[in-house]
């Protein structure tokens, strides 16, 4: 009988051998030059203007300023959950970000302003980032969709440097958008699940508007290494108060990651890269001083398929996991070129309890050029905190309307 390790088993090694052998076939298909990924500011909006752009922001592009708003929701329902928690959650989201880049204009070099506002909101009693929980799941199910109301989520300096081939950005961060990038980690546009996202489950991430800095640098045409240092103790609905925590409290995310890109172009579709990490203990983030490491590997094949592997280990930490490992694939253009589709299987360990199972696939539609709409179904074996159901089962629908 075939166990679910065997089962993930068999995925990674196919997934790892597709790559190998169909590696001289891909295609180039630009993903953004920014170190960045899909989530980071200048990375949403080129791929937002991909589609026909309203007049007042082709004319804003003229004084070097680039802006969207988006507005988001997401439904869930479980077929399990336990006694006393909600079968349904739905939450909402509106977005302010852009930048403004005064420096270098008309070169490589450009430097200049990047900010991101947003008001999240819940329309039920639970939000969807806690709805897992409810179901005996030990996991988030995209995070930023909470209950947190307004908040600011970046604001910082953003300088290209060498050509080009290096960025460095200082200010309040959310380091999600620099750590462990992935091409389908995004809450958005990709999968919902934190299983398939940054870390893998594995990582002590600080909370959003982090104050700190980060950068990347192109070591050859190929290798590249992104560093990040920032505040474990901020607090995204009072970002003032990151500056007396940063200099008082002294408690630090750190992480520095180096990996290899068919080109910088590809950075977050062609990539294979090891982040090593340690967190120092965060009252805010309820984390303890910990460290780890994580492995990702991804190849686009043809400019559609793009198969992967991820994996992390966490020590001392208090993450959700103590071990993860996902496997799965993306397939870009089914259905219509904006199209995609993704499926992805999880394996965690966690710690007292027996091993969790989380698989999701997802279709994302684009029927109008600033609507996305996204089919989602997650199927969670052996949750870790539902001593009743061996499994649940996830229905999601996820909307975005982006100018």
């Amino acid at each position: 009988m075939l166990t679910h390790k065997t089962i993930l088993t068999v995925v990674i090694t196919a997934l790892l051998a597709t790559s190998s052998v169909y590696a001289e076939h891909n295609s180039v298909k630009d993903k953004g030059t920014n170190f960045g990924g899909p989530d980071a500011v200048d990375n949403q909006i080129a791929e937002d203007n991909k589609k026909s752009k309203p007049d007042f922001k082709t004319q804003l592009e003229q004084n070097n300023i680039n802006m969207g708003v988006d507005y988001s929701t997401v439904f869930l329902r479980a077929n399990n959950v336990l006694p006393g928690s909600d079968d349904n959650a739905s939450s909402g989201m509106v977005r302010f970000y852009g930048s403004w880049n005064p420096v270098g204009v008309g070169t490589k070099e450009t430097g200049g302003l990047v900010w991101k506002v947003e008001h999240r909101h819940s329309y039920t009693d639970t939000s969807v980032k806690d709805f897992e929980f409810g179901t005996g799941g030990l996991g988030l199910v995209t995070p930023p969709f909470s209950d947190q109301g307004f908040r600011v989520t970046n604001l910082y300096y953003k300088q290209k440097l060498m050509d080009g081939k290096a960025t460095v950005v200082a200010g309040f961060l959310d380091i999600t958008d620099f750590v462990d990038v992935f091409a389908m980690a995004s809450p958005w546009t990709g999968f919902m699940n934190f299983a398939f996202s940054t870390g893998t489950t594995t990582i002590a991430l600080p909370g959003d508007a982090a104050l700190g800095a980060a950068g990347g640098i192109m070591l050859t045409d190929e290798y590249y290494m992104v560093a990040s240092l920032v505040d474990m103790n901020s607090d995204p609905t009072n970002i003032l108060d990151g500056i007396d925590t940063f200099f008082s409290d002294n408690n630090y995310f750190k992480s520095v990651e180096l990996g290899w890109t068919k080109s910088q172009g590809q950075i977050y579709v062609d990539n294979i890269h090891a982040t090593l990490w340690h967190a120092d203990e965060s009252i805010e983030q309820g984390s303890t001083k910990g460290y780890g490491v994580n492995f990702s590997a991804s190849r686009l094949i043809d400019g559609q398929w793009l198969p992967f592997v991820r994996a992390g280990y966490s020590q001392d930490a208090g993450t959700l996991m103590e071990k993860s490992i996902s496997a799965g694939f993306g397939y870009y253009g089914l259905g219509g070129e904006a199209n995609n589709l993704g499926v992805a299987m999880n394996w965690g360990q966690v710690a007292g309890s027996d091993d969790q199972y989380t698989t999701e696939v997802f279709y994302i539609m684009k029927p109008l050029d600033y609507l996305e709409v996204t089919a989602d179904i997650q199927y969670i074996a052996n949750p870790a905190l539902n001593a009743i159901d061996s499994s649940t089962l996830i229905y999601g629908l996820r909307m975005r309307v982006a100018i």
